[in-house]
């Protein structure tokens, strides 16, 4: 279909308030707090035959780095039948999963909660992907392959796509892949070297799983971070206040020059390695070098930045330049696999309309607080974007902390009106003076 038959007013298109396009856990929770509104009509799309999250990373150990009242749905209501509160009860599991006294779920239990979520709502369709949005002065044609739906807004949620340092191969392969990968490329790591480029979370639980041959027994595991050591995420009580509604709010009036230097200082709020993961790794580690004959070499290489990959035809040369004392290194590794994290990309089927939304002087999307972008279409036709705003809001943005928050908000501000009261007590933590706090508009340079 051509562009120019997308931009004519469709009279035969079903209708919608709102059309959300990617079914992740934060328009997974846009659909369950908007299912109950009776007079507001939202549909979901998603091109996967089904819900899935990060499937080829769900590794036997891993755990959320969050509380599990952080779900979809509790911080805006608590008694919504889609809270992880009713997921257990519905499966029978409630007072095994109390006297269980976890300090962090499993993230395998979570993904099978929000698959249990996906299979309830109601405004959700799976197998039907997006293949383009255009706008035609009145509402958003949403083209798929056979059916075209028209919007009164949108939502857009696709996720981000993987990291790949400009290091890396053109074409990864089952011996050098992203670690979103690893479940589904299940590697033979069987006598080889294996190299994991990466020092937060992701390379921790891929190092631990490795030592523990779940893919075969190495002959080598050699972890390389960028970062001076591998730190551990901090989640006291006060940084746990950077995740809440209150400090959002004051980020984003923050002038946009401060705001990224704030962010990189916050990197272990949010990007840090799990206290019990450490653990794990240091009594491993102990059992291998005193109490064990096991003869394979587990190496943390932290303070190395890759600067380069020769690839041969059996073997990768990785250059390091170690940041400790200024020198070039080299490793050898038959398998290389980056935890080199995400990156954020507006979907290719925003195009027609890319050209009439506002970016900022790196590319990225504004949004007001609203997380709504601006643009230069009717105030009552809104675009809101999830997970792309960790620039302009703060580093909750992509995390699960303040989904059902988020949320909430978009619901609120698509009906006009209070569907949910989000609004907080005054925050434990005093981040600007009373006078400052009572100026709506930007905080003073």
């Amino acid at each position: 279909m051509s562009q120019s038959a997308m931009t004519q007013p469709s009279t035969t298109a079903p209708s919608h308030d709102l059309v959300g396009v990617g079914l992740g856990p934060s328009n997974l929770s846009l659909a369950a707090l908007l299912e109950p509104v009776t007079d507001f009509h939202a549909r979901f799309f998603d091109q996967r035959p089904k819900f899935d999250w990060h499937p080829g990373l769900m590794l036997p150990d891993a755990r959320l780095q969050t509380s599990f009242l952080k779900d979809l749905v509790t911080a805006a209501d608590p008694t919504s039948r889609h809270s992880f509160l009713a997921y257990l009860v519905h499966k029978k599991r409630f007072y095994d999963f109390v006297n269980a006294s976890f300090e962090n779920i499993s993230r395998s239990e979570f993904a099978d909660y929000l698959g249990w979520v996906a299979s309830r709502v109601g405004n959700a369709s799976f197998n039907a992907p997006v293949r383009e949005i255009a706008f035609d002065g009145a509402r958003f044609q949403v083209r798929r392959d056979q059916d075209t739906d028209a919007a009164k807004n949108l939502c857009i949620a696709t996720g981000h796509r993987p990291n790949l340092p400009d290091w890396a191969p053109a074409q990864l392969d089952a011996r050098c892949f992203h670690a979103s990968e690893i479940l589904h490329r299940t590697p033979d790591v069987t006598g080889k070297r294996v190299a994991i480029v990466g020092g937060g979370q992701t390379g921790a639980e891929v190092f631990l799983t490795l030592a523990r041959e779940a893919f075969g027994r190495p002959a080598s595991v050699n972890w390389i971070s960028r970062r001076p050591n591998f730190d551990q995420l901090d989640d006291s009580h006060f940084a746990d206040e950077c995740f809440t509604p209150d400090y959002l709010r004051l980020f984003f009036r923050l002038p946009e020059g401060r705001k990224a230097g704030i962010v990189e200082s916050q990197k272990l709020k949010s990007d840090g390695i799990s206290p019990s993961t450490l653990r794990e790794i240091y009594h491993l580690l102990y059992q291998h070098r005193h109490l064990s004959d096991d003869d394979r070499r587990l190496t943390l290489s932290p303070g190395r930045e890759v600067t380069g990959l020769r690839e041969g035809e059996e073997v990768f040369s990785l250059n390091l330049h170690n940041l400790m004392i200024g020198e070039g290194e080299a490793v050898q590794a038959d398998v290389v696999i980056l935890c080199t994290g995400y990156r954020t990309r507006l979907p290719e089927i925003l195009q027609p309309i890319m050209g009439r939304m506002e970016f900022d002087n790196q590319g990225r999307p504004r949004l007001d607080e609203s997380f709504k972008v601006l643009w230069d279409g009717p105030s009552d036709r809104r675009i809101y974007m999830q997970n792309t705003a960790r620039h302009s809001h703060g580093i909750a943005d992509p995390q699960l902390s303040l989904m059902a928050w988020r949320s909430a908000a978009i619901v609120n501000d698509l009906l006009g009106r209070q569907v949910y009261d989000i609004e907080q007590c005054p925050p434990a933590i005093n981040w600007i003076s009373e006078s400052q706090r009572e100026d709506a508009g930007t905080v003073a340079a």
